[in-house]
Formats: C-alpha cells, sequence, structure tokens
C-alpha cells in the first residue's frame, strides 16, 4: 500500500472528493501480517490534495507496529493557456515520514511537476520530481500512475511505478553506495458494489527493503476496499 497513488487519475476522472479504506492480509516471504491503508483526496479550485496513511499490524499482539503517511498538494498553473499542451502540467509539493516499533525512517521532501500523459490505451500520471531524504544528499524521483477500468467500471486495474536514486540505505559496510530504487504495485480490484471491492496488489521492488540487497523481492496481497 505504500505509495498508492492511483488516486490521482481515479479521483480526478470523477471529479469529486474520494476516499477509501482498504485492509489487506500480505502473503510475502516473513511477512503474513495485515495492513490498513486509509487514502483521502480533496481537489479544489487551486488544485489537489492527497494524502495517505499505512499501518502494518505485526506486533507479538497483533497491534500496530509500523505507520507510513505521505501528503501531497497539487497546484494548478493559471498562467498556462488552456489551449496548451502544457496545459495539464502542475506543480507539487511533497512529504513523506513514518516510524516503526525500532526507530522513524526518515523524513523525505518532494518538489516538482506534473503531468498526464496520453498512451491512447491508458493515461499515465508522471512526475518528475527533486528528492531530499534526511540524512542523504539530494537526488530525484520518477513516478507514474495509471488507472484503467473494465465491463462498465465492474474491474479496475491500478497502480504506479516509482523510480528514485538513493546512497546509504542498502546495508552496506559504510553504508554509502550509490542505488537506483524500483519498486511498483499493480492493483486489481473487482468491485461487487457501489462502495465494496475485493482484490489486492503485488509490491514489486529493488534497493527498497533495508539490507536486502539488490535483490527482487516480490510481496502479494489480498484485500478488500471500501470507498467512502
Amino acid at each position: 500500500m505504500n505509495k498508492f497513488w492511483v488516486w490521482i487519475l481515479l479521483f480526478l476522472s470523477l471529479s469529486a472528493f474520494g476516499q477509501n479504506l482498504q485492509v489487506h492480509y500480505d502473503f510475502g516471504k516473513d511477512r503474513n501480517f495485515v495492513t490498513s491503508t486509509l487514502e483521502s483526496f480533496t481537489p479544489d479550485k487551486f488544485g489537489a490534495t492527497f494524502w495517505f496513511v499505512d499501518i502494518d499490524y505485526n506486533s507479538s499482539s497483533n497491534s500496530a507496529s509500523m505507520a507510513y503517511w505521505e501528503i501531497a498538494r497539487y497546484i494548478n498553473l493559471p498562467f498556462l493557456k488552456k489551449s496548451s499542451i502544457l496545459s495539464p502540467l502542475s506543480a507539487t509539493v511533497q512529504y513523506n515520514d513514518g516510524l516503526d516499533l525500532n526507530d522513524a525512517f526518515g523524513n523525505v521532501w518532494l518538489a516538482g511537476i506534473s503531468y498526464p500523459i496520453d498512451l491512447k490505451v491508458v493515461t499515465v500520471a508522471t512526475d518528475v520530481l527533486y528528492r531530499k531524504a534526511e540524512k542523504q544528499s539530494a537526488n530525484f524521483q520518477l513516478t507514474f500512475v495509471w488507472f484503467k477500468s473494465f465491463l462498465n467500471d465492474k474491474i479496475i486495474f491500478s497502480g504506479f511505478l516509482d523510480i528514485w536514486g538513493q546512497n546509504n540505505f542498502d546495508g552496506d559496510e559504510d553504508k554509502t553506495d550509490p542505488q537506483i530504487v524500483f519498486m511498483t504495485e499493480p492493483q486489481l480490484w473487482v468491485n461487487l458494489t457501489d462502495h465494496l471491492s475485493i482484490g489486492g496488489e503485488v509490491e514489486i521492488s529493488q534497493n527498497f527493503i533495508f539490507a536486502a540487497g539488490d535483490k527482487i523481492q516480490v510481496m502479494p496481497t489480498l484485500g478488500l476496499k471500501w470507498d467512502f
């Protein structure tokens, strides 16, 4: 659920306020616990605000063991002509943070631009970002988000892909090796009612999980989602 950016296309396509609660059971190696995700998206005349909170329930008593949140503000650029190819361009400022039972993760600030790329089959929302993580040198991040519905919106295929640079998180001896992090979370949902969906996601990452090295990690889940 970490960084579930599908909101930017899902809720902008609805042109309305949206929020949902997801509950996933994680079947990944050495995981087997429940994660909840609460998301909210609010558009206004100046742009839109999105935030989400992930909580893992993996302590000895099955209570909360990790919390992670992100908030992003997208800002319209009214000086761009509506007839211009650049008119969908927006600016964005974002903040990420979290902690677990052992320590804080360290905050991350991001700023940049966002632009929807029409691939005919699907539109991909694309963020190009300056990334400043706590205790790290400044770096970059690219975020790609897609959303596609099938069978009169009965089936939803959505997801995101993040690519960013970092230099001290892989567990190497001096913790200075530069890395490119790859992380994607494709999701598939079947809408049972106007509010309830069943489905899940597969988190695929490289250089994301601490001390896992450059091995590709695959973490499937099964979940329920309630749209408010």
